[in-house]
């Protein structure tokens, strides 16, 4: 999926800056501009894949898994600051000093191709979406997603087919009643449209770069497979960690009966890790904490108040 949606995003930028060249056409050029930074930013994103299946070592003992994160959150910050700042800025430019667009049919043709080829790669981007999405809300399994790669793409080809739709309109009025300066008009709409996007997806990442938890339906299966274990009396706490889109981190905290054997609470830790890898995958790594409800009580009853103090402070 990125990569048909780089090289078709490559092939439409030469076409727009072709176009915005033999035309002067401002809104052209920021479709270009548009359409370049979409090309980069999807080398970027196949960088991180690339980048975060390293294998863990010494200095990063978790993996690379997040480093997708990273370049994903990148992304967003090179769509607002290149694709949405020079489109706005040669907008306010054509405002400022408009200049009739030269023979608007190739900008036509070209705009339209381009509608074509956006529309296929949106739409594939949008199916391979649907295949994750499940019976959420678009927003609700954007806001879910774990996989910025997927939701990254989405958000730029629905950009991008908003782009042409204003670029197209912009060139048709600014021609047809002989109104240069809605040329300049429709390229600060465009920016403004990258803006939007950027600050999307910015939001959107930074979440998974600080660190998410994995989708509550797993966490409750995860605790019916605890509760199925004789030997555990109480699941005292249980977080999880999204490292990357396929790379879970799971502590465990679990009371054992205090009357079984230590080579009981070894078979049943084992049994339980086995258990809950088979069923998800995802989960790279499992630690398992063996404590008494009574004293994780008191251990996070004390860190409550440890941090009441420092907020006080």
């Amino acid at each position: 999926m990125i990569y048909a949606a780089m090289v078709g995003n490559g092939l439409i930028a030469i076409a727009k800056f072709v176009g915005a060249a033999l035309t002067g056409s401002s809104a052209m050029l920021s479709e270009g501009i548009h359409s370049l930074v979409d090309t980069g930013n999807q080398s970027l994103l196949l960088y991180g894949i690339a980048r975060s299946k390293r294998p863990a070592d010494e200095k990063h003992p978790f993996g690379y898994a997040s480093e997708i994160y990273f370049w994903a959150f990148i992304v967003a910050i090179l769509i607002f600051s290149v694709g949405a700042g020079i489109s706005i800025y040669h907008g306010i430019e054509k405002v400022l000093h408009p200049h009739p667009v030269q023979d608007p049919f190739i900008n036509y043709v070209i705009l339209i191709l381009a509608m074509i080829f956006e529309g296929f790669a949106w739409w594939i981007a949008f199916k391979e979406f649907s295949t994750t999405q499940g019976k959420k809300g678009l927003f609700q399994a954007v806001q879910e997603s774990k996989d910025p790669t997927i939701f990254t793409v989405l958000f730029e080809d629905t950009a991008a087919m908003l782009g042409l739709v204003v670029a197209f309109i912009g060139i048709w009025v600014a021609v047809t009643y002989d109104l240069p300066v809605v040329d300049g008009i429709a390229s600060i709409l465009i920016g403004i449209i990258l803006a939007g996007t950027a600050l999307l997806l910015a939001l959107e990442t930074k979440g998974l770069l600080i660190g998410e938890a994995a989708a509550p339906e797993i966490v409750d299966d995860i605790r019916l497979l605890i509760s199925k274990q004789s030997a555990i009396i109480a699941l005292n706490e249980i977080r999880t960690l999204h490292r990357g889109p396929n790379d879970v981190l799971l502590a465990l905290s679990v009371d054992y009966n205090d009357d079984i054997l230590a080579g009981v609470v070894e078979r049943t830790n084992t049994e339980l890790e086995l258990a809950i890898k088979q069923k998800y995958p995802v989960v790279k790594r499992l630690f398992i904490e063996v404590q008494s409800a009574k004293h994780h009580a008191e251990e996070v009853a004390r860190a409550a108040e440890m941090r009441a103090k420092e907020a006080e402070e």
